[in-house]
């Protein structure tokens, strides 16, 4: 497919569900059922995964509950990551290390079918670079995936624009998952959000909130930031939650913020963002309370 063609092609929702941490939440298969139901009412349709999370369990929970209705199917996506073998009582490996071989790929992304009970993933990404990657040969194992009808995209994470840019130019990607909050703003400068807007790919946004750290962080860097957002937040009369997505959305790259809750109440606050846009003066000031100093 060409590379137009495949940035057309793919959309997520506006705000995509992380499923991150669900192996802590200790729900049941009805309770998770529920969730994803409430998550799709809001119009979150897609959800975040990766074959390590949760210690190998996360994807299997989710599915087990979709299973119980998989008439929903029909209107998700389901995102995931393969790459990284993440040493467990699971897979006793010496140390965790990356792997894109054709092999392992192809391994995990059958696994994830199965997992996730579903008959096709609508993208996969490399969850991280791996520096033995052969690009010619990773991406003729996405084109055979994509030809056997078990992959519809293929994306990256984490990964630096070389990186991005070897890999798309052997097979189109639509994505890059990359980590940007009001307090981690490497990815600004970095070239990875102009190089999404040069290829009009929109890019997948990781920890919108800092990792929680925008609540509870101690630091100098946090309460700072938390003191001018709660401002902005009250004079808008909208969350500190809000106000962190609406500050990602504010991008001009279009990026897809994830989030990685199971608070109901959080997910509405996450959506509510999408009515907020702020203008470039709030915006700048909580770039200027990250860094701690004004614009050059």
């Amino acid at each position: 497919m060409p590379i137009e063609a495949a940035a057309r092609t793919f959309e997520l929702s506006p705000i995509v569900a992380g499923l991150w941490r669900i192996t802590d939440w200790q729900l049941s298969v009805q309770e998770r059922l529920r969730w994803i139901e409430q998550a799709m009412e809001m119009g979150i349709t897609s959800f975040d995964h990766a074959d390590i999370y949760g210690d190998y369990r996360a994807e299997s929970l989710f599915g087990e509950a979709l299973n119980t209705s998989p008439n929903l199917r029909q209107r998700m996506q389901l995102v995931t990551k393969c790459g990284v073998r993440l040493k467990s009582s699971k897979r006793p490996y010496r140390i965790n290390f990356y792997d894109t071989d054709t092999a392992y790929v192809r391994a995990e992304v059958e696994q994830s079918l199965r997992n996730l009970h579903t008959e096709q993933l609508d993208l996969v990404l490399i969850h991280r670079p791996d520096y033995l990657m052969d690009a010619a040969a990773l991406a003729e194992t996405f084109a055979t995936l994509t030809r056997e009808g078990k992959v519809v995209n293929w994306g990256v994470s984490n990964h630096s624009t070389s990186q991005f840019a070897l890999l798309h130019q052997h097979h189109p990607l639509v994505t890059n998952q990359l980590e940007l909050s009001p307090l981690q703003m490497d990815t600004l400068d970095d070239g990875s959000l102009d190089q999404a807007q040069q290829l009009g790919l929109r890019p997948m946004i990781w920890s919108p909130l800092g990792g929680g750290r925008l609540f509870n962080g101690e630091d100098e860097q946090a309460a700072r930031v938390r003191a001018e957002m709660s401002a902005i937040a009250a004079r808008l009369g909208i969350s500190l939650t809000t106000l962190a997505f609406a500050w990602v959305l504010r991008h001009p790259s279009r990026p897809y913020p994830i989030t990685g809750t199971r608070r109901i109440e959080g997910l509405r606050d996450a959506v509510a963002a999408l009515n907020v846009r702020l203008d470039p003066e709030d915006w700048y000031a909580i770039w200027t309370a990250c860094k701690g100093h004004g614009v050059p």
